[in-house]
């Protein structure tokens, strides 16, 4: 648990996990997780929908919510169960997922890194 909310290590992610990452644009620009969903967080409530539908798809029915050291990300989880959506929070975020040796990949084609 990290802030109250369920977590995950990064080693606990399976290869079929739905993951949606809050952090802002520029963050997502220079490291990502490959087919992570992004949606930064101030946008969350307009697109709630699409949250909504992702939960839907998701093989174990739980949204993988990231963002840099898991803060925000155990903030989203905290409303999207508030609100319905089964989500756990990656505990300590994607800078735990480049540290666990995790692949992230760029929008630019440099190397990523976790900002």
């Amino acid at each position: 648990m990290f802030g109250g909310v369920p977590s995950v290590g990064p080693a606990d992610v399976g290869p079929d996990a739905i993951l949606l990452d809050v952090r802002e644009e520029d963050e997502w620009v220079a490291g990502h997780v490959q087919g992570a969903r992004h949606i930064p967080m101030g946008e969350l409530p307009t697109r709630f929908p699409e949250v909504s539908a992702l939960a839907d798809a998701a093989p174990a029915g739980e949204v993988v919510v990231v963002c840099r050291s898991g803060a925000r990300s155990a903030r989203v989880v905290a409303w999207l169960t508030q609100n319905g959506v089964d989500a756990v929070n990656l505990a300590g975020g994607l800078g735990a997922w480049e540290a666990a040796g995790r692949p992230l990949v760029s929008e630019t084609g440099a190397h990523p890194f976790v900002r």
